[in-house]
């Protein structure tokens, strides 16, 4: 059966974030993950996990400035040292939390986003991160929810993972994206499970609870288990009615948090 992190940034958003950690904890998670780590201290992010009981299953290096438009910079030719600041702090973050699992947002098309500046980027994260035993993982994104992103096919991901060729770069898998851009995302676990260091899931076309909508879920969850895959899968997804009330999800598709 799958393993479930309540992703903190989309999820009990009715509380502050610092207390969102107990709010998961509470409703039966097991691990988090979240857009932003530097939001709390690394010690009292670390303090919150330990003493709620939860992993830290993931968090996303820094990716620019959002308020300006910007969505990450892995890709982005002229941030190189930049992104090095970022993957260090990241990694310092990581090593107080536990986290094995780094996304490196690439950047946006319209902004210079490259490939021969992502390959390069994610080489030198890989390396800074391969001593501490920790994965840097790229996300295909749809261009409907963030038009221009570098990234868009599981397909391109995977010939950007062959090419970095580190033993610690992997997969991003979020379904919901796969969705949107391409479908078939049952044969699409099949032929990229085996990249995947993790999952996401939501629902298109609403990005909400898993389920309804255009994807059966509980068949999904069942072609993970059977790939083998023993990572945590993100609910990255909007609840429709309030956070609790929508874990309903859990029980009407046979699993458990």
């Amino acid at each position: 059966m799958p393993k479930f992190a309540a992703n903190l940034s989309f999820m009990f958003t009715e509380v502050p974030f610092a207390d969102r950690f107990e709010a998961a904890a509470k409703a039966g998670f097991r691990a988090v993950e979240f857009l932003n780590p530097f939001e709390l201290p690394k010690d009292d992010l670390a303090a919150r996990l330990r003493g709620n009981g939860l992993t830290q299953a993931l968090f996303n290096m820094a990716h620019g400035d959002f308020a300006k438009g910007e969505r990450g910079m892995s890709a982005i030719p002229g941030r190189e040292a930049e992104f090095e600041k970022a993957v260090a702090a990241a990694l310092d973050y990581a090593e107080a939390t536990g986290c094995k699992r780094l996304f490196a947002m690439a950047g946006l098309r319209h902004h210079g986003a490259n490939r021969a500046t992502y390959v390069k980027n994610l080489k030198t994260a890989a390396r800074m991160l391969a001593g501490s035993g920790i994965d840097v993982i790229i996300e295909p994104i749809n261009t409907r929810d963030i038009p221009g992103y570098f990234l868009n096919t599981t397909g391109e991901a995977r010939s950007i993972i062959h090419e970095v060729g580190a033993p610690n770069i992997g997969l991003q898998f979020d379904l919901y994206h796969r969705q949107i851009m391409e479908g078939d995302v049952a044969t699409a676990i099949c032929e990229f499970g085996p990249l995947a260091r993790h999952y996401q899931i939501a629902s298109p076309p609403d990005r909400g609870e898993p389920d309804d909508g255009e994807m059966n879920y509980a068949y999904l969850f069942k072609l993970i288990d059977q790939s083998g895959f023993d990572g945590w899968v993100g609910c990255e997804y909007k609840p429709r009615n309030g956070t609790v009330e929508g874990l309903k999800w859990v029980k009407a598709l046979g699993v458990s948090l």
